[in-house]
């Protein structure tokens, strides 16, 4: 029953490019609230008492609590959101109509002007290996869709068109996706 999580919903993110460089905080009783979900998750299924966090705050407060109720916690830059470089925080609306069109033209290959491209995030979540001992994860959207993508259809490069919706808030996925 190995899962990842993602986040809570972070505070100031509505509007915004929101990636690796912005560090919002979450509200801490929804934090709380997803820690106890992992650590009944962790119980139902006898895992570990364990988790692996991104570092950002929106994914690792959640390992902070769980570090308080005795799991171990191991931080793993690896979970971080994708890099979107100079447009990482701006209101969507500020980032320039052709630079969003470029996006949509090589979404893949697309180089966010100092961050990283999906391509790069799609080869980080997909070669991430769980720590030992450790079955649940925190990381956020962009880098699930990642990992499930590269493990459904590790051949084919992402369109825009194609690129599905993130998980919600809290929303559980298994690390280990097969499509049936």
């Amino acid at each position: 029953m190995n899962r990842v999580w993602r986040h809570p919903r972070p505070k100031g993110a509505a509007g915004r490019c929101v990636g690796a460089r912005s560090d919002l905080p979450v509200d801490p009783r929804k934090t709380k609230r997803l820690a106890h979900r992992l650590r009944a998750h962790a119980r139902r299924h006898g895992l570990p008492r364990a988790v692996v966090t991104s570092p950002l705050r929106r994914a690792a407060d959640v390992g902070r609590w769980l570090r308080r109720w005795g799991f171990a916690w191991t931080v793993d830059p690896t979970l971080a959101e994708i890099d979107f470089g100079a447009w990482d925080g701006l209101p969507w609306a500020a980032i320039p109509p052709a630079r969003f069109d470029a996006w949509v033209q090589d979404f893949a290959g697309f180089d966010f002007e100092g961050g990283e491209s999906l391509h790069r995030l799609l080869e980080r979540a997909g070669a991430w290996v769980p720590p030992p001992g450790c079955a649940l994860a925190v990381s956020h959207g962009g880098w699930m869709l990642a990992r499930r993508w590269r493990q459904t259809q590790p051949e084919r490069p992402p369109q825009a068109a194609d690129w599905p919706a993130a998980p919600g808030y809290g929303e559980a996925w298994p690390l280990d996706y097969r499509k049936p």
